[in-house]
């Protein structure tokens, strides 16, 4: 888990990259069909690498067989061996048909043959006579060939009372003698391949079915009195036998690729997951068969590792629940998930497959508590967490890793060398994304996508061979450019006194705050100011911005932690009495955190004490009840937009921006600005009590207490405390004039 941009899917792909290629290949699989159910393809397991192997020996097993029939019918043993057989059955019939003309030639009756059917007609003289002659014919004679007749008729029947099984048994002998053919033909062709796959059991099984339905499968298509239809093209036999005979390879890993596979699904939807079932259209219907099955990440991935993206597959339906199942059961089932819901109705129930893969998945931490609060059965199945920092320690190492890092990234997106001077500046800038000066950012995107824009805008100076500082440093301009559209609205409104903040002059109960705003991939700091006044009254201090819903809780905390402070260390002798609002002026928006707080108080004891506070200054912090000043974020962008109005103004060597002092080594500011401090144009302070902020502010000394809880006379607080005990000894008489009354 962790923040996008942070490295997990790179670091995560090159380790398991790394460690699977030292890992036996997995094995390969293939569909293929069952014989006696189409509807339930048969899964085999091949030995890795040997899948695609298997295929072509398959298709050559059809060109041979394409070769070997129907040219084995036409052998001359098979038509001698099927003559024969035919002639035993018409030596049968004739000599029974021979016996019944026999007879009938007795009763001067002559049998009458042709290919549908068998007559008797009367002879006379050893010719047969036609119907107008046997009209002729005495009617003594006429009744006397009709009882022959049906005399001959029944001896007839007697004597073929068993043509059928005579015909059966020809038939069974054509068919034995096409099976026995089609054996001493194949079996050559598949010895071979039995040899080969001997140590294969699943292939050892496939092969037999695939001999015992040949035999069908030839006598259907392949015999020379099935093939009179001059359509039935060689390029058709040979689609048919791939359609019903090739193994449909679904995963199989090339030998040159050993080891165990690594694969990141960037579109976990169900099917690229769990794998497909395709689908024809034959004659305005939905078909399909086992070599319409399609793999997915799974199958892939399977007896390897499998990267996906957790908010991902949370995000497309079922596919969450279908992976546990599938990791809980051990296989893979390929399934359509919309059958239940009347979307589309399945065709075929392939064999499951077993699965064996581990699973990484990339998310942020909100994605992971929320997996580990909702799904109890989230931790049982991924039992090992890595949490990505976003920080990366500044040292010897890991600024050479960098360096490394930046410079193949521009050799691969083919620019110029990278300088020394410009990976400097790089990192820099990653310092300046942690915030951190011993920090580089582990968003390492946000550098290569600068490497890339100044390789582009370097592309424009033929003359230089290298990318150096000031390619960078245009880039980073040209990016700030792009974005500081706001940013250049708000100094262009200050500039013009749309927006009020004075960079010199004092005032009381005025103090320039600073302000971070991000806005898109946007983010810049600008002056804001904070005003308060102080009245007797017992309302306390009143948030301005929390009374109008503005203000958010953090915000508002810390406006609160000021009344804690100030009875802490001015109210101790006497009660805190005081009414006082504060307010960030000019803001329409919500506001949070706590980095005005310091500002705030400053400003507060400025109205308390009448005294002015220096408009040259910005400051920024957040304090405790204590006066101890704590650690804010965004300290350069804040510096940088107070820096802006006061260079647009002109810099006068009186402006400065006072910050805490623990954040010194967040300190990652522009040269402009570094440049102005060396020069004495422009200062920085850092504070770490209250007390020094208002040395600075007010330009005279705070004062410490001493043992017995007081201030030194004319100090800041001493003044502080007189105004306050003013204001308490005033609410005091107040409540006593109301009880006389």
């Amino acid at each position: 888990m962790g923040d996008n941009g942070s490295g997990r899917l790179s670091m995560v792909s090159q380790y398991l990259a790394e460690y699977a290629a030292d890992q036996e290949a997995p094995s390969s699989y293939a569909y293929v069909d069952n014989f006696d159910n189409t509807r339930e393809p048969v899964a085999i397991q091949l030995p890795s690498g040997e899948g695609l192997s298997f295929n072509k020996d398959i298709e050559k097993l059809i060109d041979d067989l394409l070769m070997t029939f129907p040219a084995a019918f036409e052998s001359p043993s098979y038509q001698q061996k099927k003559t024969s057989i035919e002639r035993r059955f018409n030596q049968r019939y004739n000599a029974a048909i021979d016996a019944v003309d026999n007879q009938a030639r007795a009763h001067n009756v002559v049998l009458f043959r042709d290919s549908e059917s068998i007559t008797f007609l009367p002879i006379r003289n050893d010719q047969a006579l036609d119907e107008e002659q046997f009209a002729l014919l005495p009617q003594a004679e006429r009744d006397s060939f009709h009882k022959h007749s049906e005399e001959l008729e029944d001896y007839l029947a007697e004597a073929l009372a068993e043509l059928p099984q005579w015909r059966r048994t020809m038939v069974e002998e054509l068919r034995q003698l096409d099976n026995d053919t089609i054996s001493q033909a194949i079996e050559p062709l598949f010895a071979a391949l039995n040899d080969k796959y001997q140590h294969v059991d699943d292939v050892i099984t496939y092969l037999a079915e695939i001999e015992k339905d040949l035999a069908g499968t030839i006598a259907d298509f392949l015999m020379p009195s099935r093939n009179n239809d001059s359509r039935d093209t060689s390029s058709a036999k040979q689609l048919l036998l791939s359609e019903q005979y090739l193994p449909n390879i679904l995963v199989d890993t090339p030998l040159e690729d050993s080891g165990a596979p690594v694969i990141y699904e960037p579109h976990p939807i169900y099917q690229n997951l769990f794998g497909r079932i395709e689908y024809v259209s034959d004659q305005g219907m939905l078909v399909t068969n086992y070599r319409r099955i399609c793999a997915g990440s799974l199958h892939k991935a399977n007896g390897g590792y499998l990267i996906l993206d957790a908010e991902k597959i949370l995000t497309y339906p079922f596919v969450w629940e279908g992976l546990k199942r599938a990791l809980k059961a051990g296989r893979i089932e390929i399934e359509s998930p919309y059958a239940e819901l009347g979307i589309n109705t399945i065709t075929l129930k392939p064999e499951v497959i077993p699965l064996n893969v581990k699973v990484i998945l990339i998310g942020s931490r909100d994605i992971y508590y929320l997996l580990e609060e909702m799904d109890s059965e989230f931790k049982e199945m991924f039992r090992v967490l890595a949490d990505f920092d976003d920080y990366i320690p500044r040292n010897a190492d890991s600024i050479g890793q960098f360096a490394t890092l930046m410079s193949n990234q521009a050799r691969d997106i083919g620019s110029k060398p990278l300088t020394t001077n410009a990976l400097r500046r790089l990192i820099e800038h990653s310092c300046r994304l942690a915030e951190n000066q011993q920090r580089l950012s582990a968003h390492v995107n946000e550098c290569l996508e600068i490497i890339a824009e100044a390789s582009l805008l370097n592309q424009q100076q033929a003359e230089q061979d290298s990318i150096d500082q000031s390619a960078i440093e245009a880039a980073l301009a040209a990016r700030e450019a792009r974005n500081g559209r706001i940013a250049e609205e708000i100094l262009n409104e200050m500039l013009e006194g749309i927006i009020l903040i004075d960079t010199d002059g004092e005032a009381i109960g005025k103090l320039n705050g600073l302000t971070v705003m991000d806005i898109g991939g946007s983010s810049f700091g600008a002056p804001a100011r904070i005003t308060a006044t102080v009245h007797p009254g017992s309302r306390g201090i009143v948030d301005i911005e929390r009374e109008v819903e503005l203000g958010q809780p953090i915000h508002s905390k810390g406006v609160m932690i000021l009344t804690g402070y100030l009875g802490h260390c001015y109210a101790q002798q006497f009660p805190l009495a005081i009414s006082a609002s504060i307010a960030m002026e000019q803001s329409y928006g919500h506001i949070d955190g706590d980095s005005a707080s310091l500002a705030e108080l400053c400003c507060l004891i400025s109205a308390l004490t009448r005294m002015p506070i220096k408009q040259s200054f910005a400051i920024t912090g957040s304090i405790n009840q204590y006066g101890e000043v704590q650690a804010i974020g965004g300290v350069n962008e804040k510096i940088e937009g107070f820096f802006n109005l006061c260079a647009a103004r002109g810099l006068t060597g009186q402006q400065a921006v006072i910050i805490p002092a623990s954040n010194k080594r967040n300190l990652m500011l522009k040269q402009s600005v570094i440049d102005a401090v060396s020069q004495g144009l422009f200062a920085i302070y850092a504070v770490a009590d209250v007390n020094e902020a208002l040395s600075l502010l007010i330009g005279e000394n705070a004062g410490v207490m001493n043992e017995t809880g007081d201030y030194p006379e004319g100090s800041i607080n001493f003044k502080v405390v007189a105004r306050l005990k003013e204001i308490s000894d005033l609410a005091s008489d107040e409540d006593k004039e109301a009880e006389g009354s």
